[in-house]
């Protein structure tokens, strides 16, 4: 290998790389925790290194030129070696101290996850625990995140998952909705209910008609992505919401609405990359949380 003419560093290309993919410099230095100077100076300095011109401002964007288009396909495979030698390293790590990332969606996060991670905590006073919480799914082959919470079984052939078990979500809603609006006694009954929805789409009015609910698009009167902000609209009276029954059974001020309904089952699965599993803290961890997860009863 000709080492001298390689006149560029990694921080540069990092710095492309996430322009690149997040479409400026802003939202690239809040992904690589930089100043957004800093990373414009980090694009600059590949420039100035390489002789060309990688990035074109057009109005407030941002549009790649033809050289750093001949680039990016390199540079892309240089930022997944650089992500498989951080696997490698982070899979032979032999430490019960460090960083652990875990992804998580935002309602276990706030309602089941506190607990356990004391008991960690007190176990393992070494190891500090990220929560990335997201209803998205992290991608844990771009180390993303460490371990992963999911509701779904990974399909990717580096990860490796365990069953923990399947949860169950029930309606519930508050006294105060209840009063108002009056008690359902039947699926049927949910025809003029007012119904707090966690997305929008059909996937979640679907599930409901399913398992024998009367319910249409306009029964839902308020949604949102968040989780834990559509739970605490439920809280507040503003209609009825499906939610596992381990945060329910935490949260004061709800009501279980239509003991008979049919609960729908949310499995849990604990996700990691399979090099991690050979890291002694991450092992640690994802094996806490399989235990712990996994006993947790209404």
């Amino acid at each position: 290998m000709d080492w001298n003419s390689v006149s560029f560093d990694w921080n540069q290309v990092r710095a492309f790389l996430a322009t690149v993919e997040k479409g400026s410099f802003s939202a690239a230095a809040r992904a690589l925790g930089l100043a957004q100077p800093t990373l414009g100076r980090q694009v600059a300095g590949l420039e100035a290194d390489l002789g060309v011109t990688l990035f074109e401002r057009l109005g407030k964007s941002l549009i790649l030129t033809e050289a750093g288009q001949e680039l990016l396909g390199a540079v892309r495979e240089m930022g997944a070696a650089a992500g498989r030698i951080s696997l490698t390293a982070a899979g032979q790590s032999q430490t019960i101290e460090g960083l652990v990332r875990i992804s998580v969606g935002d309602a276990l996060a706030t309602c089941l996850l506190p607990p356990i991670l004391a008991r960690l905590a007190d176990i393992a006073p070494g190891i500090v625990i990220e929560l990335i919480v997201s209803n998205e799914l992290s991608d844990l082959r771009r180390r993303e995140a460490d371990i992963a919470v999911r509701h779904v079984r990974p399909t990717e052939p580096e990860l490796i998952a365990r069953f923990i078990r399947d949860s169950r979500a029930r309606l519930y809603a508050a006294p105060a909705y209840l009063a108002r609006y009056g008690r359902p006694t039947s699926g049927a009954d949910l025809r003029g209910a007012l119904i707090v929805g966690f997305e929008r789409g059909e996937r979640l009015l679907e599930v409901l008609r399913a398992h024998g609910l009367a319910v249409e698009r306009e029964n839902f009167r308020h949604y949102t992505n968040n989780t834990v902000v559509g739970w605490e609209m439920v809280r507040q009276g503003l209609g009825i919401g499906i939610m596992m029954e381990e945060v329910a059974a935490a949260t004061k001020g709800v009501e279980l609405v239509l003991p008979g309904f049919t609960p729908i089952p949310v499995p849990i699965w604990l996700t990691t990359h399979r090099e991690l599993r050979t890291s002694r803290r991450i092992r640690l961890v994802y094996d806490f949380l399989a235990e712990e997860l996994g006993r947790i009863s209404v």
